[in-house]
């Protein structure tokens, strides 16, 4: 249940009054009792001295007179006061509370305090319960007679005034206490209200600061700890306001960074749950529902990925990294650097980045090839040559007739060689942008006439027509006309040594938007299906040992396609296995 701070004060202010009221009970109450002590201790003192002078002035006269019972009953009444004459052996020869008949049966007082004490000093004093009275009694005793002691004067009084007086005394101030008691109480909720109000207004703003809210301020201006607390509260509030704003903002800017990142991220807590995963790692693993508080398991069937992260939140320090490959549904290869969060030496999850290496593999495949492929294709000619060169060291040259032939063999391994590195040499220029090209209008018909006229013997050796399909109004193109050439050389010359004698190659070219689309079309033996897409590969062939017969270096259609993307163009092939294929390639209109 919820008490409210105006009622817990009045509380305290009332429990204070109510423990400083009972102090002051306490403390006059028991000074009381003291004070009515020492009165009455004094007055039995006093009155013991009386008594003691009165026996050792007269002992002989009226107490003799009288009897010493009767003298000590006189006596008793006078002082309102108990007197026990006790004798020096501790025998009592008077008391003013019995008869005289039954003095021969008191019991012997010498060992009483007061009497052994009054007996060595000359005055005793003993504070105790009666038992032959059944009361808290005072004894005062004197020992009387000059030299000697001959007896003892003891008076004793009850002391139930004291009682009386302590009892009078509650009474008077609990009617005096309680109402003012309830007074103070009053006065304590009155005051507790005054005191609680900025109090109370200062929590409803927090609750409406705590909502979002900062457009209220406590109104307080008196120079004191409230005043000062509403000036601390408003400064507070906004110093909150601008934090919030702070934070809010900074946080915005990291969700865009983070969700603009190229690189794909993943931030896990110390359970393992998803806590964000930014739009290029979901682009990355194709996640299309919202993958909060799910295990990645659950949202990537990849178990690689969850034993890093389960292996991450075990460690406190370092970075976990591994090559992944994925297949979604084509095959990706991801590099993964996972670290936990650490703070105050507990891990609170993990934060996981996933890089996309797999245009980096397969170009460091196509590397690998590459070497491999150059090695394999010096290795051969390289090889022809040196052999028929011992062959000729070693006698052969002699034999002019094989001398010739070996002599044919070499320069034609040599020449294809020398083709080979110049191939290399361009491609290697057009890849690193290093190729210089002059850009020019430039007409495309006899730029294709010029490349025909330099492989006419070749196509009539092998009995290959070839067609030129030009539209007279065909634009101009911005081109560089070496380039271009060297193009048309490469698609036209493939067209020849892959069509089969009688055949035909159709060199036309159109119009398309901006561009100009060249075709070189021929009646071939066409290109299988699953080769068309690593057609323009460096060192790709389709049939390697016929390429090698007809003299490939498998560089022409690589070299093709650079030279046309750095005219900004695009390359393509359509073929039918059998009937034959149609290279294009488009030119920007100049």
């Amino acid at each position: 249940m919820k008490v409210s701070i105006h009622y817990k004060i009045t509380f305290v202010f009332g429990a204070i009054i109510a423990v400083v009221f009972f102090g002051v009970y306490i403390y006059l109450n028991n000074n009381l009792r003291e004070d009515t002590y020492q009165r009455i201790r004094t007055n039995l003192l006093k009155q013991a001295s009386l008594t003691k002078f009165f026996f050792e002035e007269d002992p002989a006269g009226a107490v003799r007179h009288q009897g010493i019972d009767e003298t000590a009953d006189k006596i008793g009444k006078e002082l309102s006061a108990r007197v026990t004459v006790i004798g020096s052996d501790g025998t009592v020869l008077g008391d003013s509370s019995l008869d005289e008949g039954a003095l021969g049966s008191a019991e012997n007082h010498l060992f009483r305090p007061e009497v052994q004490q009054a007996l060595l000093t000359g005055t005793g004093e003993s504070r105790r319960f009666s038992t032959t009275l059944k009361k808290d009694m005072l004894y005062i005793a004197r020992g009387f007679g000059e030299g000697k002691t001959r007896g003892i004067i003891r008076l004793s009084m009850p002391l139930s005034e004291i009682e009386l007086i302590s009892s009078r005394l509650k009474k008077l101030l609990i009617a005096s206490f309680l109402p003012a008691f309830l007074l103070a109480v009053i006065i304590s909720f009155a005051a507790s209200a005054f005191i609680t109000k900025p109090i109370k207004k200062m929590s409803s703003l927090a609750q409406a600061i705590a909502g979002g809210d900062f457009s209220e301020r406590v109104l307080i201006s008196t120079k004191d700890e409230m005043g000062d607390l509403a000036k601390t509260f408003n400064y507070m509030s906004e110093q909150i306001r601008f934090r919030i704003e702070e934070v809010t903002l900074s946080r915005s800017r990291f969700e865009a960074v983070l969700l603009s990142m190229f690189e794909g991220v993943m931030v896990v807590d110390i359970k393992g749950a998803i806590l964000l995963m930014n739009q290029a790692l979901k682009d990355f693993l194709l996640v299309k529902e919202e993958p909060h508080g799910k295990k990645p398991l659950e949202v990537v069937r990849n178990i690689e990925i969850q034993e890093i992260i389960d292996k991450v939140l075990k460690i406190k320090q370092g970075v976990e990294s591994r090559e992944i490959s994925l297949l979604l549904p084509e095959e990706k290869t991801l590099l993964l650097h996972a670290a936990p969060v650490v703070r105050e030496g507990a891990t609170e999850g993990a934060v996981l980045v996933f890089h996309d290496i797999t245009n980096l593999r397969r170009l460091e495949k196509m590397r690998q090839d590459f070497v491999a492929n150059v090695s394999h294709e010096l290795r051969t000619p390289i090889a022809s040559i040196k052999g028929y060169a011992e062959t000729l060291i070693e006698g052969a040259l002699d034999d002019k007739e094989n001398a010739r032939d070996f002599l044919k063999i070499i320069y034609s391994d040599s020449d294809r060689l020398a083709k080979l590195i110049d191939d290399i040499l361009d491609l290697s220029r057009v890849e690193s942008g290093r190729l210089k090209m002059t850009l020019t209008p430039s007409a495309v018909k006899p730029i294709i006439e010029r490349v025909v006229a330099g492989l006419k013997k070749q196509a009539q050796d092998k009995s290959v027509k070839i067609k030129i399909d030009i539209p007279q109004d065909i634009p101009r193109v911005l081109a560089d006309e070496n380039r271009v050439a060297q193009v048309l050389l490469n698609l036209i010359d493939n067209a020849i040594k892959y069509t089969e004698s009688k055949g035909e190659v159709i060199i036309s070219a159109d119009e398309q938007g901006e561009f100009v689309r060249i075709d070189v079309s021929d009646t071939g033996i066409g290109i299988p299906e699953n080769d068309l897409p690593r057609l323009f590969e460096r060192f790709y062939r389709v049939d390697k040992a016929r390429s090698r017969e007809l003299g490939g270096t498998g560089l022409g259609l690589s070299i093709v396609k650079h030279i046309v993307q750095a005219h900004n163009g695009q390359v393509s092939v359509q073929s039918v296995l059998g009937q034959g294929s149609a290279f294009s390639f488009t030119i920007p209109k100049a």
